[in-house]
């Protein structure tokens, strides 16, 4: 999964797309580069980011969507976003799966629609607060059996209401603490009990950084090394901002394990 972000304060990237030619650019980069799945979006989930508003989120987000889309019509795109109307707009444009790292979504969006009619995919992420709040106040201790309770008691909302074509993402560096993404990469295998996909997403993230002294534009190769444990570990997805340097651990774990 390559990300395509539309924001200006993404924690890496942002900025990087402000026109929709440099979008269609990127996205042809990250296909050739073997990405399966373009994830996009218009609100920036780093940590302290600023909040915008919904017709702002739209603004940013839905007419990139409809020219990629138009540009890239076999191409699975999915979209990042914890807003009803946005994801259900989106849809229409065009996505094939929403990318909620709220949880917050149902169960209305999927009687309308996500999940549920349009038959779109959803990936469920465990997050503790909000972009904004997420890393204030972090409670200390092991957060595997936390996580674990999320999924079963979201899960069981979406089985209720008839959904099963779910993703799960465990959330690194949403509300954790660097002690607490490293318990869910060892215990990553440990979602496997759920029998869904699994995501994972630590491209260039705080937990290589604050081990390494890195900073976000130097973590390429932290990320590799983390994205293969994750592989080891069973992760069915990689949400990377580098799709061929992913690409290519993915083709090696491949061919390790043949």
């Amino acid at each position: 999964m390559g990300i395509l972000n539309l924001t200006p304060d993404s924690f890496y990237d942002g900025g990087e797309i402000n026109n929709i030619d440099a979008a269609i650019n990127k996205c042809a980069k990250m296909l050739e580069d073997g990405a399966a799945i373009i994830d996009v979006g218009a609100y920036s989930s780093r940590p302290g980011a600023k909040d915008i508003s919904e017709e702002e989120e739209l603004k940013r987000l839905i007419p990139y969507l409809t020219e990629l889309v138009k540009n890239f019509p076999d191409v699975v795109f999915s979209v990042d976003t914890f807003r009803l109307n946005v994801a259900l707009k989106s849809i229409d444009e065009g996505a094939a799966i929403i990318n909620d790292i709220s949880g917050t979504l149902l169960p209305s969006s999927f009687r309308r629609g996500v999940g549920g009619e349009a038959n779109v995919p959803y990936i469920l992420t465990h997050i503790k607060g909000t972009p904004q709040t997420m890393q204030q106040n972090l409670q200390e201790g092991k957060i595997l059996n936390q996580v674990i309770k999320y999924f079963s008691e979201k899960l069981n909302q979406l089985h209720k209401l008839g959904t099963k074509d779910i993703i799960l993402d465990p959330g690194f560096g949403f509300g954790k603490t660097l002690e607490q993404n490293y318990e869910l990469l060892r215990e990553f295998e440990q979602f496997k009990i759920f029998n869904k996909l699994l995501l994972a997403g630590v491209s260039r993230k705080s937990m290589i950084n604050k081990v390494l002294g890195t900073k976000p534009e130097n973590a390429l190769n932290g990320t590799t090394v983390l994205n293969t444990l994750l592989l080891e570990k069973g992760a069915d997805i990689l949400r990377v901002h580098d799709v061929k340097e992913a690409v290519e651990a993915v083709k090696l774990f491949q061919r390790f394990n043949t």
